[in-house]
């Protein structure tokens, strides 16, 4: 498996500095299209996009990149990729235009449509996540050096339950009626909803809103080697591992679990969305 040998420090650099592409433009975000799916795109996204490219092409010359800012052509080809690297050079634009601090860089490598090396960088505070096999799951700040994290058992009592910000739907609703009357509800942007469930600070992130591909793989990854697990609630594939390189890039609901063993299958159940 080539994951295991990818260098994983220079990768983290890589991250840290489109992270650092995207501070450039902080405050002074510039002039703002939009896509054809009315999200909003920046010089800051463009700019991180081309740093990951460039310097993904330099670290593993040969495994291809699929990033959010790929043209239509490049993203028709990766069906037929066994392993590539996800990027979303800026996850949560509209933070980034808010200036809420709460967007992130995203990499992962994709192998036989599972995410197996995961970097979720946070440029405004300087904290980095990354998981990859026989390392586990870690943080680390500008400060310090790395520290493992782990997900945390379930929470029956005062259970915390991760939203978007902006995207939250009616099944978050539902599920914080499940989970009773000791719910705290907290809401965040970006991938960060991830590492909070990664890092035990949160039990579960519902998201019944539409995401892509390169919105979640790293951040999955994360959950993952932190010992959580991260499902979808489409019919057909319900309660399966989310997985990648679909034939369509857009995910299905899914719901991000910290303790795997805890009550998850029955509190979606009660919400009406069971299998």
């Amino acid at each position: 498996m080539i994951s295991s040998r990818i260098p994983l420090d220079p990768l983290v650099d890589l991250t840290r500095s489109a992270g650092n592409e995207i501070l450039r433009w902080y405050g002074n975000h510039g002039t703002v299209e939009e896509k054809e799916d009315r999200s909003p795109l920046t010089a800051a996204d463009r700019a991180a996009h081309e740093h990951l490219l460039a310097g993904l092409a330099d670290l593993t010359p040969g495994i291809p990149v699929l990033s959010e800012e790929s043209p239509a052509d490049e993203i028709a080809e990766r069906l037929s990729w066994e392993r590539f690297w996800l990027v979303d050079p800026l996850d949560g634009t509209k933070e980034f235009l808010k200036g809420t601090g709460e967007f992130t860089v995203n990499v992962a490598l994709i192998e036989g449509g599972r995410p197996r090396i995961g970097v979720v960088h946070v440029p405004a505070t300087g904290r980095t996540y990354r998981a990859a096999p026989d390392l586990g799951a870690q943080v680390t700040s500008t400060e310090g050096g790395w520290e493992s994290i782990r997900a945390r058992s379930f929470q029956a009592d005062s259970p915390v339950l991760v939203a978007s910000r902006d995207h939250a739907g009616p099944m978050v609703e539902a599920l914080a009626a499940a989970l009773g009357p000791g719910v705290e509800f907290t809401s965040m942007g970006s991938s960060l909803k991830f590492c909070l469930v990664a890092e035990g600070r949160a039990d579960l992130y519902l998201r019944d809103r539409p995401t892509m591909e390169w919105d979640t793989g790293a951040a999955q990854c994360v959950v993952e080697y932190a010992g959580g697990i991260v499902v979808s609630l489409d019919e057909g594939t319900w309660g399966a591992p989310l997985g990648y390189n679909k034939s369509s890039l857009r995910n299905p609901g899914f719901l991000c679990i910290g303790d795997p063993e805890g009550p998850w299958e029955d509190l979606v159940h009660r919400t009406g969305h069971g299998n």
